[in-house]
């Protein structure tokens, strides 16, 4: 598997905290939930092929 792209990422701190307690609900850390976020959400509207690589 080739390696994860690393970028900084910019959030409100409102945005973060709400992720961060979430994440936690979810027993994830930040960054692994945000990941989750996107790739439900790419998923969602079919921008994902189903291997789970962008089309």
């Amino acid at each position: 598997m080739p390696p994860k792209k690393s970028f900084p990422l910019r959030l409100d701190p409102e945005i973060y905290e709400a992720i961060e307690k979430w994440a936690a609900d979810e027993i994830r850390s930040v960054n692994g939930h945000i990941e989750y976020l996107l790739r439900e959400a790419l998923k969602r509207e079919k921008r994902l092929k189903k291997d789970g690589k962008p089309k």
